[in-house]
């Protein structure tokens, strides 16, 4: 696996996570298990490079803070509640007088925290605290491991694979992914099976609009196939409810993940977005074994049907496709 792979696979499961935890509406994503300090202890230590403990260990139900670093000086707050109040109350507290010289650290799990990082915040017992830097989320811890060397970014991924790998709920977003992708591979995409597409939307005026260059070729080539991947589509919500929604939602989520990154150029994104389906579907359960390049070509037409559907990459003016999904 390439550095992409492993950021995707941890992009994937963080979010996941902090959706259950929202969902839950608990303190730690972990909380169904006593360990759950010590996972986000382990994890940022490896993200910031800290050396971290358990606040617990040393006292007992300690209010405010839940990890500590003494030779970094930094204490830290991991919450799922995300608001001024949640931080105030923590800047409030007795403890803090306990660590005038060390820098307090607010970590969101749950929601995003960037409307937190300009406001101004009391804090009476005057700890270091800089909103602007000193506040994260699950956005900007992932920002931190995307700047990381491949062998640093690999270690985190296996570190959230054994911990995290077997507690995620990821499996029925992944067997749609697969189950379509088995569906498609089925089907005989010869040149001489494709049809003409539509011409009420205009492909190459939304290709251009997004500077999409590498990747020109292959949505061109792939968009001969939108009819009959619509087809497939409606043959596969057969088998329930929501299936084909739930495999563009998930292909347009790691779109959405994908562009945190603003140094991407738009084909690199376009390609990463392939290479973040293809993973998935490889660790899919269900997924039926075939040669690679045959798994190449089902996820291209895939990802190419979802930039024609207006699931990925921005619409210019006037650009639309009509379809029931």
């Amino acid at each position: 696996m390439n550095k992409q792979l492993y950021f995707n696979y941890i992009n994937n499961h963080l979010h996941n996570l902090s959706r259950i935890t929202e969902t839950n509406g608990k303190l730690h994503i972990l909380d169904l298990h006593t360990y759950s300090e010590y996972f986000y202890r382990d994890f940022l230590n490896l993200v910031y490079g800290y050396e971290l403990k358990n606040l617990n260990d040393e006292i007992a139900n300690a209010p405010a803070i839940d990890l500590i670093d003494h030779k970094d000086k930094v204490v830290i707050q991991v919450s799922a509640t995300c608001t001024k109040e949640k931080i105030e109350t923590a800047l409030q507290k007795e403890i803090i007088q306990n660590y005038p010289d060390y820098t307090f650290n607010f970590i969101s799990i749950a929601k995003d925290a960037s409307n937190l990082r300009s406001k101004t915040f009391q804090n009476p017992h005057n700890i270091n605290f800089n909103p602007s830097k000193d506040i994260h989320d699950i956005k900007s811890i992932l920002q931190k491991i995307l700047s990381k060397t491949t062998p640093d970014v690999k270690i985190i991924y296996q570190f959230i694979k054994v911990e995290l790998g077997k507690e995620t709920d990821y499996v029925k977003l992944d067997s749609n992914l697969a189950t379509i992708i088995n569906i498609l591979a089925e089907e005989d995409w010869s040149n001489s099976n494709a049809t003409k597409r539509d011409k009420s939307f205009d492909i190459e005026k939304k290709i251009d609009f997004n500077n999409l260059v590498a990747a020109k070729k292959v949505i061109e080539f792939y968009s001969l196939h939108s009819t009959r991947v619509d087809e497939k589509y409606s043959e596969f919500d057969k088998l329930g409810k929501n299936k084909s929604q739930s495999v563009l939602g998930a292909i347009s989520n790691i779109y959405l993940k994908l562009t945190i990154d603003q140094n991407k150029s738009a084909d690199q994104i376009f390609f990463a977005v392939t290479e973040s389906v293809m993973s998935i579907v490889l660790e899919s359960l269900n997924f039926t074994n075939i040669p690679i390049d045959e798994l190449e070509l089902s996820v291209d037409i895939l990802v190419v049907d979802a930039f024609i559907r207006c699931k990925i990459f921005e619409n210019p003016e006037g650009y639309k496709y009509v379809t029931s999904r």
